[in-house]
């Protein structure tokens, strides 16, 4: 029976990896795919060819962000997206909406920016408790640090084992701990509940528990 077990979880984490894999793979390629009903009735891949050719929406996506960029990079597009942006600003609720997710994509992709790029500690939800959490500001909005009465730090503490969702936290900068954790570490430890933990964590513990005996 020991056998058994032993060949039973080396087969799961073999397969069920792949399986994860496959399935966001999947899900991604087929939302992707979807961009095709972009094109006319008579030009789409299954009408011209007679039988439907996964991932064709990969390159099609590919090719839009491309041409997107292309454009809005000139002083023409530059113009016409912020002529675009000027429609959306007088739309009360799509503003809201657009300005947020544009500010925080302009956030994540600038070069200089430290937006979920560290790792940090906080004592969450009590003291003696601790939880992972991202830096997303290093300085608080001045509204926050105004009434608190001192420096404040913004932080993004996921869920486990979904690390989309989370909370925002306004966190005193003094009570947040930097971790030597890169993002891809950090976010590998959440989604396994602390199974997976970075390999000189995991060292020092064998270590440590080796030193106890």
């Amino acid at each position: 029976m020991s056998h058994i077990r032993r060949y039973l979880i080396a087969g799961l984490l073999v397969w069920v990896p792949l399986g994860f894999t496959f399935l966001v793979v999947k899900f991604l390629v087929d939302l992707m795919d979807r961009t095709l009903l972009l094109l006319p009735l008579g030009l789409r891949p299954e009408n011209l060819l007679g039988f439907r050719i996964p991932g064709l929406g990969v390159l099609l996506t590919v090719v839009v962000v491309l041409v997107t960029g292309m454009i809005a990079a000139n002083l023409v597009g530059r113009k016409l997206v912020h002529l675009g942006e000027r429609v959306v600003a007088r739309i009360p609720l799509v503003r809201s909406i657009y300005s947020g997710i544009k500010q925080v994509m302009e956030t994540m992709f600038s070069g200089g920016g430290k937006s979920f790029r560290s790792v940090v500690l906080i004592e969450y939800p009590r003291k003696g408790l601790w939880t992972l959490a991202f830096l997303t500001g290093e300085r608080g909005a001045p509204a926050i640090e105004a009434k608190v009465g001192g420096s404040v730090s913004h932080l993004f503490v996921p869920t486990t084992p979904n690390p989309t969702s989370g909370f925002f936290l306004a966190v005193p900068t003094n009570d947040v701990i930097a971790l030597d954790m890169t993002i891809d570490e950090g976010i590998k430890m959440i989604m396994s509940a602390g199974v997976v933990v970075p390999k000189e964590r995991k060292d020092a513990l064998i270590a440590g528990g080796e030193k106890n005996k």
